[in-house]
């Protein structure tokens, strides 16, 4: 029985309209006065930490955690603002998934994986409304590498049951290959959605559990049973 879902966030629970990328070149033009770099990063199954220091090496700034600091404070006010500006909603299905989840006769504890800060992941779901389901995680703050956020991620969720979880016992929900990998490295099982990232095809092809094109496809019933 599926006791721990772990969900990736952005496109696999929400389409920000772009409002995170926004706010990343507007921190470091704001704060470092470093333009036009954003342009040219992968942002797609990536850590906000792991872009960040790629982005001040390139640039030649140090990445200290004073500078990390003085990063994310500027990005989050921000994110904020381009929410509120950008026209974005969460992805097909996802407010009728948590919702099954959580009538399910044994509801699994929903915890998030993601890349993000975690108040960056709070002020993005917030704005959407999906910010309280979720009540464990691992995120971008805990990690800059993905496969160690997910064992973070695990480590919490066991906390939570007081025994270690077996794999076969979590599920992670992603867009990317690299929310797959992520999956495997602690032996969960994995459910791809194509609202982001990748195509289905290239998501089958790198053999996740189920790969779909969006959560209207598969019910959690089908998932956790």
């Amino acid at each position: 029985m599926v006791r721990l879902v772990l969900f990736d966030i952005d496109g696999t629970l929400v389409h920000t309209g772009g409002a995170g990328v926004r706010a990343f070149a507007r921190a470091f033009e704001t704060e470092f006065g470093l333009r036009h770099g954003t342009e040219r990063m992968r942002f797609a199954g990536r850590t906000d930490s792991g872009l960040v220091r790629e982005f001040l090496t390139s640039h030649g700034v140090e990445a200290t955690p004073e500078n990390f600091r003085r990063f994310f404070d500027c990005y989050v006010f921000w994110l904020d603002h381009h929410l509120h500006e950008l026209a974005g909603s969460a992805c097909p299905g996802v407010g009728d998934w948590l919702a099954e989840l959580a009538a399910l006769p044994e509801p699994p504890l929903l915890g998030l994986l993601t890349g993000n800060i975690r108040l960056g992941a709070q002020i993005k779901l917030r704005h959407y409304g999906l910010w309280d389901p979720f009540v464990t995680g691992g995120y971008g703050d805990d990690h800059e590498d993905r496969n160690e956020i997910a064992r973070i991620a695990r480590a919490r969720g066991n906390r939570r049951f007081g025994r270690e979880l077996h794999g076969e016992e979590i599920i992670v929900i992603g867009d990317t290959p690299l929310d797959i990998a992520c999956g495997r490295s602690i032996g969960a099982r994995c459910l791809a959605v194509a609202t982001g990232g990748a195509k289905l095809e290239e998501l089958q092809a790198h053999q996740a559990d189920w790969a779909v094109p969006d959560l209207t496809h598969l019910t959690p019933t089908e998932a956790c049973r």
